[in-house]
């Protein structure tokens, strides 16, 4: 039986001790490859718990290895043994390139070494590891590296696109002009292109679809862990957290017709879920083709030993996963308690992380929103969806609209949110598309704009895209305008994807994948400084007032009343109006500016003409403009006001 113990490459002065992990295959062999490619197969020595290990001397940092697998080659019975096929170490912490599409990769018998990367041996370095840089109710910033760099006229060319142009003073001044808390990199952890991405000419630019889960991809971090220490250690001296998004819920092996690459020809049994009565049918809960099988020792100690890594070498501040559920599941579905989610939470190293779940798959019982254990906060696509539906003026949404500004206590219990509310992500429109088109437009990836979600609750304002009229501009940045005012009033986290502060539009592309081109990438030179100033002044207004970074529940009783435009509490009728146009939100709190008690009202006019609204008293001061309530909310716009 397998227990934890050192797996990887454990480097001393005088020696290299390599081990990996094999249940099935009869013999694996450490593959040593020189300066000139010449390789050196060494048999590797399996213990009882089905590690296979070997003590190599004279081994330096630097050193380039693979490991190659014997064994029963059986796919029907899930077993993928080719000791012709190159094996990437799962623990692999460096590589000397990225990994490329190939039809051999898939091919049984075929040579892959001049096509797979070799892990390099490295020796880590400490990070300096502090409290999280996450508050209550915190700001967090979605970035996709190279799209957010690569036309960035400040930085140096050479860095553009990547985890080091992350740190340059102008990036890092844009992010403290808006507010930001922490960002949340997509993945920067190697990947391989889906398999049809290279016959269309495409590449996959977001990184779902991992193979080295330590190793950082050579195109976006071409420095390795020392470069990403150090952009953290930059942006932890102004003040921003770092959050990485990793995927341990599939890996880009894929399907049946995927390449081997690592773990299928390692041990498939071992690292992915097959049908109980058919070990040759991959269990595909995450629509990837495969599902990595989190509930198994080898995979959890994976896992943790991963995110261990990331926080000690480089001082990361927490991590958010990908189709979370999947890090919950067993063989009898989701389980809260299970033990790889235990084991995150009682970790020693990794408890005080900023944890962070995207909770669905596309599994029996995939949708888990609210079901993570404490103190995970997880994605709240249904404030996501409602606050659209609201805008878009849809029926009945009054309601539903006050719930996701509370915080979502319907979702979410124990009496206080776990909520980060957002309004788009990489997957989807971005804010501006999200009122330019009533459909998607993805005929760029190449597949007949049939992927994609096809709901979307968008609206374009009365022309489908593109457009030159300058009253039709004006509404869709109104539009946005009253959709980030919105979110940033909502109770809990919230979530912003990069450059939908600034009018970023993808074409109405909402599965933009694979588009690592000028689709994607964020133009410096257009942004809408408007909608940039906009979104500073709402962040500003979160950081001031108290309300905002408390995460309990309303209890109605003193914390917050809702008003009608008469300014007179909500009765039934004004909830039960289908259309009603207009909600007030009065919330108790303290003003940090003067560290006074004072209220703060939220005024909201979804109509498409002015709507007067009465508070009570005199003397009330628009927050974000500094101009005096003059009592008449502008069409489709959101105020917040506090008494001068």
């Amino acid at each position: 039986m397998f227990s934890p113990r050192q797996l990887g490459v454990t480097l001393t002065d005088k020696m290299a001790q390599f081990a990996v992990y094999s249940q099935h295959a009869k013999r694996i062999e450490l593959c040593l490859f020189d300066a000139d490619g010449r390789e050196q197969a060494l048999a590797m020595q399996r213990g009882e718990d089905a590690v296979h290990r070997i003590d190599v001397p004279s081994i330096h940092p630097g050193q380039r290895y693979g490991y190659r697998a014997h064994g029963t080659y059986d796919p029907d019975r899930g077993l993928w043994f080719d000791p012709s096929k190159l094996l990437v170490d799962p623990y692999a912490r460096e590589l000397d390139g990225p990994f490329r599409h190939d039809q051999r990769l898939s091919q049984y018998g075929v040579e892959t070494a001049d096509l797979v990367p070799k892990a390099i041996v490295t020796r880590d370095q400490p990070a300096r590891v502090g409290k999280p840089l996450l508050p209550p109710g915190g700001f967090i910033y979605e970035v996709a590296v190279k799209p957010f760099t690569m036309l960035h006229p400040d930085v140096p060319e050479v860095e553009r696109g990547t985890v080091a142009a992350l740190a340059h003073p102008s990036v890092i001044a844009h992010l403290k002009r808006i507010g930001v808390d922490a960002i949340e990199l997509m993945p920067i952890t190697a990947w391989i292109d889906e398999r049809h991405l290279p016959a269309l000419g495409l590449t996959n630019g977001w990184g779902y679809n991992p193979i080295a889960l330590m190793a950082l991809d050579p195109r976006i971090c071409p420095g390795g862990m020392t470069e990403l220490r150090e952009t953290v250690a930059a942006l932890h001296a102004a003040g921003i957290g770092v959050i990485l998004d990793l995927v341990f819920n599939h890996s880009g092996e894929s399907d049946r017709y995927g390449a081997t690459l690592s773990m299928r020809g390692l041990d498939n049994l071992t690292y992915y879920r097959h049908a109980r009565d058919n070990p040759g049918q991959l269990i595909n809960d995450t629509g990837t083709g495969n599902t990595i099988a989190c509930d198994h020792p080898v995979v959890r100690q994976l896992i943790l030993d991963t995110l261990r890594h990331f926080v000690l070498s480089a001082g990361v501040d927490g991590f958010r996963f990908d189709l979370a559920p999947i890090l919950g599941r067993t063989a009898d579905g989701f389980d809260p308690n299970a033990e790889t989610l235990t084991a995150m939470l009682g970790d020693e190293v990794l408890k005080d992380r900023v944890l962070i779940a995207e909770p669905w798959d596309i599994g029996p019982g995939g949708y888990q929103l609210g079901n993570f254990p404490q103190p995970f906060l997880e994605w709240n696509d249904r404030a996501r969806d409602d606050i659209r539906r609201y805008w878009r003026g849809d029926n009945w949404m009054t309601g539903a609209l006050a719930t996701r500004l509370a915080g979502s206590s319907d979702v979410f219990r124990n009496g206080h949110t776990r909520s980060v509310n957002f309004l788009a992500a990489h997957d989807g429109f971005t804010l501006i598309d999200l009122v330019s088109h009533q459909h998607k437009h993805n005929e760029a990836n190449g597949e007949e704009n049939r992927d994609g979600h096809g709901e979307n609750f968008s609206w374009n304002n009365g022309v489908e895209g593109e457009t030159q009229d300058p009253a039709i501009l004006e509404h869709r940045r109104r539009d946005v305008a009253a959709l980030l005012s919105t979110l940033f009033a909502t109770r809990g986290h919230v979530m912003l994807t990069m450059g939908d502060e600034a009018g970023r539009s993808q074409r109405g592309n909402n599965n933009a994948y694979a588009q690592d081109n000028e689709i994607t990438w964020l133009d410096w030179s257009t942004i809408d400084e408007s909608l940039v100033e906009h979104t500073a002044a709402l962040s500003a207004m979160r950081k001031r007032f108290s309300v905002f970074s408390e995460t309990s529940f309303f209890t109605g009783e003193g914390d917050v009343e809702w008003l009608n435009a008469a300014g007179q509490p909500m009765q039934v009728g004004d909830w039960e109006n289908a259309s009603n146009p207009v909600l007030g939100m009065m919330l108790s709190t303290s003003d940090r500016t003067t560290d006074q008690a004072t209220h703060l009202a939220v005024l909201i006019n979804r109509s498409h003409e002015p709507f007067a609204f009465a508070l009570p008293g005199e003397g009330w001061t628009d927050v974000v403009t500094g101009e005096a309530w003059q009592g008449m909310l502008p069409p489709r716009s959101v105020r917040f006001c506090f008494p001068a």
